[in-house]
């Protein structure tokens, strides 16, 4: 089988400038590359192995109600972080970000663990995770 790793996931974006901005100033993303400097630009943020490339949009998204951990109709769901300090993190983040649901106790499937979902200056969903690990047998896939 050829080799393949994770390479980056692309967000279409209304403001891409404010949204490189965001994820500059609070998750501490740099700049990795720029298509075609200009109006068009498409920039590659890099944080650590975690790559977002931001387009230009074209049109509207759909909405979906609030109060959800990210749209549930096919397609991203939301990006994840996983933060030391969920409290800090969203203090941190004071108005730059609506919350759209918790902080949720997520104890009954990981001890400890505490997720808040937060939207971003374009209403992308972001997952922040306090105390999340990998399980140590996960079942196979059949």
């Amino acid at each position: 089988m050829a080799s393949a790793q994770f390479l980056h996931v692309a967000l279409n974006c209304k403001d891409p400038i404010a949204i490189e901005r965001f994820y500059t100033k609070h998750f501490g993303f740099k700049r990795g590359r720029v298509y075609e400097p200009g109006p068009n630009q498409v920039v590659v943020i890099k944080a650590g192995s975690l790559s977002l490339e931001l387009f230009s949009a074209v049109g509207e998204a759909p909405t979906w109600p609030a109060g959800k951990a990210g749209p549930e109709y096919h397609g991203l769901r939301h990006l994840a972080f996983l933060v030391d300090d969920l409290d800090a993190k969203l203090a941190e983040l004071g108005d730059s970000v609506k919350i759209d649901l918790g902080p949720v106790d997520m104890s009954q499937y990981i001890r400890g663990m505490r997720v808040a979902w937060v939207a971003d200056p374009e209403g992308n969903i972001l997952e922040l995770s306090q105390g999340y690990v990998d399980e140590n047998n996960p079942p196979p896939l059949t």
